[in-house]
Formats: C-alpha cells, sequence, structure tokens
C-alpha cells in the first residue's frame, strides 16, 4: 500500500466543490478501490470544538473523548481519498449504510494522534456495490481506536437480499425531538456540509422531501444515552436505514444483551438506526 503523509488537514470547503463537480463530471470506473493509505501526524484536539461537539450530540463536557469524536478527525481524509481523481466512485450519491467504532481505550483531549485513512473491501451488495473506509487513531506505536465506515453504490446489484431482523419489538425508552436545523448544526461541527443535511430546499434538489439528519449525528446522540455505562474498551456498531427527515419525532429505545448493549430508533412503524455495543 502507499502511504501518502498529508502535512495538514485537507480544507473541507474546497473537497465539498470537487465533490459535487466531481458527481457531475466524473465517469465511474467501478474498478478497485486505490492501494493508497492517507497519514495525518500530530493531530491535537481543540477543547472548543470539543466542547461544541458534545453540545450538539448531547454528551456531557468532559476532557475524555466520546467514542464518536475522532471520526470528526478522520473525515477530513475521508473525503480527499474520496474525491482524488482515480477514485472509482463519484462521492455524490453514495450511501452511508453503515458505521463500526472500536474504542481500545478511552481517549484525552491533550493526547497527540496519527490518523490512517484507506478504502478496502469492495464487494457485491443487493443493491449494487459497497465498500469500507477504514480510518485509524494512533498513539505511538499504539492502535486506540477503529471506524468502519461502510459505503454503497448504487447501480446492478448482485449480493443476495438480505432479510432484516428487528432487534426488538419498537417501544419506545425515550421520545426524540429532533429540530429542524439540527443537520446545520452538526455541519458547524463536523464540516459535513452535505446539502442534503441543510435546508428542505437543497435537498429536494436530491430526492429528500426535506433536509434529513446527519447518520453519525444519530448515532453520536444515541451513544450519549449510554454515558456513565459503558467500560472502557467497547465496539459500537450501527446500521442506518431509513433517514430522519427534519424536524422529527422518533422513538429510541434500548436494551441490555449478553454482551452489552443494543438499541433503536424510531419513527412509527419506520426504522432509522439499529445497533449493538459490545464490550471488548
Amino acid at each position: 500500500m502507499a502511504i501518502r503523509e498529508l502535512d495538514s488537514t485537507p480544507s473541507l470547503a474546497t473537497l465539498y466543490p470537487k465533490a459535487l463537480l466531481g458527481g457531475v463530471l466524473h465517469k465511474p470506473s467501478g474498478g478497485e478501490l486505490p492501494d493508497t493509505e492517507l497519514v495525518r501526524t500530530g493531530v491535537v484536539v481543540d477543547p472548543a470544538h470539543l466542547a461544541a461537539y458534545n453540545t450538539v450530540c448531547g454528551f456531557r463536557l468532559s476532557d475524555e473523548l466520546p467514542a464518536t469524536y475522532p471520526h470528526m478527525l478522520a473525515f477530513p481524509l475521508q473525503m480527499a481519498l474520496m474525491t482524488e481523481p482515480g477514485f472509482p466512485f463519484p462521492l455524490l450519491g453514495m450511501v452511508h449504510v453503515a458505521n463500526r467504532i472500536t474504542q481500545h481505550r478511552a481517549l484525552r483531549l491533550a493526547e497527540p494522534l496519527t490518523v490512517r485513512v484507506r478504502a478496502e473491501n469492495l464487494r457485491p451488495h443487493e443493491k449494487g456495490r459497497q465498500f469500507d473506509v477504514v480510518s485509524e487513531a494512533w498513539t505511538g506505536d499504539d492502535l486506540v481506536w477503529t471506524d468502519v465506515s461502510t459505503y454503497l453504490r448504487r447501480g446492478s446489484g448482485s449480493g443476495s437480499p438480505s432479510r432484516r431482523e428487528q432487534l426488538a419489538p419498537p417501544t419506545p425508552d425515550a421520545i426524540w425531538r429532533v429540530p429542524g436545523d439540527i443537520g446545520r448544526r452538526y455541519a458547524e461541527v463536523s464540516g459535513d456540509r452535505n446539502p442534503i443535511h441543510l435546508y428542505a430546499l437543497t435537498a429536494r434538489l436530491f430526492g429528500f422531501p426535506r433536509a434529513i439528519a446527519h447518520g453519525m449525528w444519530t448515532k453520536a446522540h444515541a451513544l450519549a444515552a449510554f454515558e456513565g455505562r459503558l467500560p472502557e474498551a467497547f465496539t459500537v456498531d450501527v446500521r442506518f436505514k431509513q433517514p430522519v427527515l427534519l424536524p422529527a419525532k422518533a422513538g429510541f429505545t434500548s436494551w441490555a444483551t449478553p454482551d452489552g448493549w443494543a438499541f433503536e430508533l424510531w419513527s412509527k412503524s419506520k426504522p432509522h438506526l439499529e445497533g449493538t455495543i459490545s464490550s471488548l
């Protein structure tokens, strides 16, 4: 694998226009994923940014990073990788279908990190093709955090249809009242300014009746519900189902399992998110 070390964090303000332009001009090859890993060393968390992220997602203020926070540090590298000319699929139109994060130990605010990002495991899906973007955070020689984001590129599918098994009856423990501006508020802290999350007008250009919540916001807000009950080392694995149209009212339910916890988010009979938390 070709390792390319970056001397600065990629600019999302530059990458989003590149992604939008690539969606118009890029002719997808559908070929192999690039054999490239992007690396950024000496990444330090800004305390003000962490506080803003925790507030938007519902975490308490602390010098310990929520397990979903390092995704903020990896996201610019993910965007840079997926907007390179040789990437086989245009970023515009890809669907984030799943995300698995493993925290090997708690991370603290003052720790400098090395962030690494690569794409791998291109494989068939019933609705097209899917692949993983793997992000890692290291302190020295120790791997402390891993994120696997699975993306779907719609097209001619060749995989076997997957059967959804409901984790539990959708009887809510809590009701989420998701404000209409949560997409813009999360975009401010994440840098993810995909038009589908910002306004009804921009979302309609991409086929949505209203703006939709970021999948990683729903995951983070769900994880915040377990604060104080999580082990230091765990994996939180989610599947993104139907989008959360903003504003929204949704039912959140969770229950204990032999390995940890399971949870779901529903609006009436429509599933939005299902996930598990497993102790390492």
